[in-house]
């Protein structure tokens, strides 16, 4: 029964791999989401919400299923599993990261943005600058909690063959009719949101001298 654990280690590190991309990809587009949800441009507030609407309305697997098998029936072709996974998290978190980005944009007071011009401050540098610091500093409760919620839907992941640590952990329960294997795949992610939960902790210290 030994013989599983070196796979769940595998498992792991797609875990990890699903982790890391789905924040690299994620952030920098929920970024962007934000942003056009406050555009003054229908043209382009109103498509981000309905794409926002979508992705947050409807469940993660069936989100899945569409990235895996949806490029066959619309395009002829289809997607590697990881990257159909990939991306259907990256969009799906996007849309999340989104709705939290402006809600903290929206939370720093308009005056704040009047007295960076009065000293001369261009728009660009008054976000870099001013409100970006403030922005991460309101954004890291919700961030973290999102980042913990992606950990656990990593095991999601099976549901289009990726060979993830959920996936491992049944395939060997079912193998060996022991609990043991599920139990041993809660403790790993139970370490990595540990993990996850403390790094959020000290960023947030970091951010302290940020006082509202």
């Amino acid at each position: 029964m030994d013989l599983f654990l070196p796979n769940m280690l595998s498992a792991t590190v797609t875990v990890l791999k699903i982790f890391f991309l789905t924040i690299l990809f994620s952030i920098p587009l929920g970024f962007i989401v934000a942003l056009a949800r406050r555009s003054k441009y229908k043209f382009i507030s109103v498509p981000v919400r309905i794409y926002q609407l979508i992705f947050r309305g409807t469940p993660l697997m069936l989100q899945l299923f569409f990235f895996m098998y949806g490029p066959y029936y619309i395009f002829d072709s289809s997607l590697d599993r990881f990257v159909a996974c990939i991306l259907a998290f990256t969009v799906n978190y996007a849309a999340y990261f989104g709705e939290i980005f402006r809600g903290g944009i929206a939370s720093i007071p308009k005056g704040q943005y009047e007295a960076a011009k009065v000293l001369g401050y261009t728009k660009f540098q008054t976000f870099m600058r001013i409100i970006l610091p403030q922005v991460i500093k309101q954004v890291i409760p919700a961030t973290g909690n999102e980042l913990m919620t992606l950990v656990k839907d990593t095991s999601l992941a099976q549901v289009i063959s990726v060979v993830e640590l959920f996936r491992v952990a049944s395939a060997a329960g079912s193998k060996y009719f022991s609990t043991v294997p599920i139990i041993v795949a809660a403790v790993f992610y139970l370490v990595m949101n540990t993990v996850v939960e403390i790094s959020f902790k000290l960023i947030e210290k970091k951010f302290d001298y940020y006082k509202n």
